[in-house]
């Protein structure tokens, strides 16, 4: 084993004393079932880390990440995670989190042959289609960057609104709530992108209702 390696080990050992003294019963605590009111659905990016960046403590946050935060309705994954932070949890709130510098991101704009990861960054190019009018408009390729890492948790945002465990939930309980968000590595703050769900699926709508019920999903809780 490496010694740098080994030093993950050591950082939890410390972990463990540093819990242990400020509250004896922590892990006691957190072996208990779990009740987080957040699903984070984030990139895998080892630099935007979930809980980190939000603050939150541990049994806080269910999180699932993969390469540039996608929904995929075919992902078995990304839907499995959703389902049962939705049905089982009774999460209140599904946050759906890019984050500017995105590899995945990048790469999807760039016309090169990268192997498997094709069809799942077929997903990013698909959102850059929708708005191709847009990002083409915009010179700066850093700018047009950034949009399509906001543009790109538009489109997911949607695609979790999609399912129908989130739209029959929503219409008992007007939760979970969607929202969409954008770490910013340059500065460490997050930016909420404030979609306005009301107005984007209000032309979707009669094409993604799976309950035959009205559902509008930007609804801000009490």
């Amino acid at each position: 084993m490496s010694q740098s390696y080994e030093v993950i080990f050591e950082n939890n050992k410390k972990w463990v004393e540093s819990k242990v003294a400020e509250d004896p019963d922590f892990f006691h605590n957190l072996a208990k079932t779990q009740t987080p009111d957040y699903l984070y659905i984030g990139c895998s990016d080892s630099r935007a880390t979930a809980e980190e960046l939000m603050g939150a403590k541990p049994g806080e946050v269910f999180v699932h990440r993969n390469i540039a935060n996608v929904v995929n309705t075919l992902d078995m994954s990304s839907t499995a995670v959703i389902q049962y932070a939705v049905e089982h949890l009774k999460v209140k709130h599904i946050i759906v989190c890019g984050h500017y510098n995105c590899g995945g991101v990048k790469a999807a704009m760039t016309p090169q042959d990268l192997g498997l990861l094709n069809p799942w960054l077929r997903n990013i190019r698909d959102v850059y289609r929708l708005h191709q009018a847009e990002l083409d408009s915009i010179e700066d390729e850093n700018k047009r960057y950034d949009r399509l890492v906001e543009l790109n948790v538009q489109e997911q945002c949607i695609n979790v609104i999609k399912m129908a465990c989130v739209q029959e939930r929503y219409i008992l309980e007007e939760q979970p709530i969607v929202h969409g968000w954008v770490f910013d590595l340059r500065t460490g703050k997050i930016i909420d992108l404030e979609i306005d769900f009301e107005k984007t699926l209000k032309d979707i709508q009669k094409i993604y209702n799976l309950t035959g019920s009205d559902w509008v999903m930007s609804r801000k809780t009490k």
